[in-house]
């Protein structure tokens, strides 16, 4: 069976090897007669699976005994509201650098239970540059600043890791986590969905240091509590167990390809091929700063936007799926993430050059 390139921004590309795995494992897993689906998330073997693939990620990323580590649902919107809160105390106010759809999206869901404060924007670029940090205006005694270090949207990524001193440093890392090694210790908090770089839709993770845990007002949730959520081991109801294992899967599939510091070299090589070509092409053109281009998401538009239909359904028959660009933006956008392989690149690259001879 032949398998197409999946460029899709969300959910995205999974290894073919854990897809195989998890093909193999599904009507009997080790033995017990079930799958890892229909299994209690207090059986044992399911509890032993749960503890090896934070393990395995607490490996991957470097995470101390500081940091709880979360495996929830709601995807990442729902972190839009448990951020502030569980961070937000009454009378204080929280920083926001608004880079994209996903900041906005995190402002105005955290409007609602406090004062929100934007540092700084990039929308009078159109969200194409990443606001100098020299030119943010903070908040004095924020209890927190928030940033999306990846916009998936807009293809823009922020270059460097914000200085904010003993402020808690909050970052949506749905479509970058795993793609690089990154200092867990500069964050307060880590948020990322899964269907990006971690595994299937239906899964959230959080990063948090353990001393931020326990400031939620007694008026919040118990499932939007992140301490009652540490205190139960990400069990305290039952979880999305089947996205757990195939996260499980990820990661150890991630410390066979040696890590994420080999999977940045690999990932670093496909957007240079990809911006390189776009670069040198008078036909495509991506509209985001050079040094804030994203690693992960790369949106492009063609010189002739009546070209763009005839430009995605020859780009399906040759097997090159979900290259459209959001809604909100148009045009055409590559997702290359970690499971989408350097060949896909090369084949997509090739495409586009003779897309571009034949119709430019």
């Amino acid at each position: 069976m032949s398998r197409a390139y999946n460029f899709c921004a969300g959910p995205a590309a999974l290894p073919t090897a854990v897809l195989e795995q998890a093909q193999q494992e599904m009507l009997d897993y080790q033995g017990k007669g079930l799958s890892i689906m229909e299994m209690s998330h207090r059986d044992q073997v399911f509890v032993e699976l749960a503890a090896r693939a934070e393990q395995d990620l607490r490996d991957l990323m470097g995470i101390s005994d500081d940091y709880a580590v979360l495996f929830l649902q709601g995807g990442a919107s729902t972190q839009f509201a448990m951020v502030p809160m569980n961070l937000l105390g009454e009378g204080q106010s929280a920083d926001y650098i608004n880079t994209g759809q996903w900041s906005k999206k995190a402002i105005k869901e955290a409007g609602r239970y406090g004062r929100i404060n934007v540092a700084a924007s990039s929308e009078d670029t159109h969200f194409t540059t990443v606001p100098p940090q020299d030119t943010w205006q903070r908040s004095d005694n924020a209890a927190y600043l928030h940033y999306c270090p990846n916009e998936t949207i807009g293809g823009l990524e922020y270059s460097f890791i914000p200085e904010v001193g003993d402020t808690p440093l909050v970052a949506d890392m749905s479509s970058t986590i795993l793609s690089r090694p990154v200092d867990v210790n500069r964050f307060g908090l880590i948020y990322a969905g899964a269907q990006k770089n971690i595994g299937p839709a239906g899964l959230t993770l959080v990063i948090v240091r353990k001393d931020l845990l326990g400031r939620a007002a007694d008026s919040v949730p118990a499932m939007l509590n992140y301490q009652i959520h540490a205190d139960n081991d990400s069990m305290y109801n039952t979880p999305p167990t089947y996205a757990w294992y195939l996260a499980g899967l990820v990661f150890q599939w991630l410390k066979k390809q040696g890590g994420v510091g080999s999977m940045a070299q690999i990932n670093q090589r496909k957007a240079e091929k990809l911006y390189g070509f776009i670069d040198n092409s008078d036909f495509y053109s991506n509209p985001v700063e050079k040094i804030s281009r994203s690693w992960m998401n790369v949106p492009f538009v063609l010189a002739d936007d009546s070209l763009d239909k005839a430009f995605l359904a020859q780009a399906e028959q040759a097997g090159l799926l979900n290259l459209k660009g959001h809604r909100s933006v148009g045009g055409m956008r590559a997702s290359i993430y970690n499971a989408v392989p350097e060949a896909a690149v090369d084949a997509l690259i090739a495409f586009m050059a003779d897309f571009e001879k034949r119709n430019g």
